[in-house]
């Protein structure tokens, strides 16, 4: 059996900008990538913590050091810049996985930069 475990989240970012036109996805900082452990291509689910609207899309990278928060195509027009949106990843997971998963968990500042990162053991 496998469980559904959250790999990682990027907590309360602001949305920088929305791209109604663009063929889809959501555009992060590359630095916040890195801190999260998140990757270009991947799934992920975005909250939007000012509306409730939620939607699934895929990461593109953005320019690192810049901040980006980038909603594009038509989960643009789910939230707006300005809102605070929560960006989660999930895995699934083996019993014997889950013994030494560790989820991680970015929270940032209002410029959208990394101000701690945070680590919870499932087990």
């Amino acid at each position: 059996m496998l469980t559904k475990l959250l790999k990682a989240k990027i907590h309360r970012a602001t949305v920088t900008f929305t791209d109604v036109n663009y063929h889809g996805s959501i555009t992060i900082d590359t630095e916040l990538l890195k801190s999260s452990g998140l990757l270009p291509n991947e799934a992920v689910i975005v909250a939007d913590c000012d509306n409730g609207n939620r939607f699934e899309t895929y990461i593109i990278p953005g320019e690192p050091g810049s901040g980006m928060i980038g909603i594009n195509g038509a989960a643009a027009k789910l939230t707006q810049v300005g809102h605070r949106v929560i960006v989660m990843s999930f895995v699934l997971a083996t019993p014997a996985e889950m013994e030494t998963h560790r989820s991680r968990v970015v929270i940032v500042n209002e410029r959208n930069q990394s101000t701690e990162v945070i680590e919870h053991q499932t087990i």
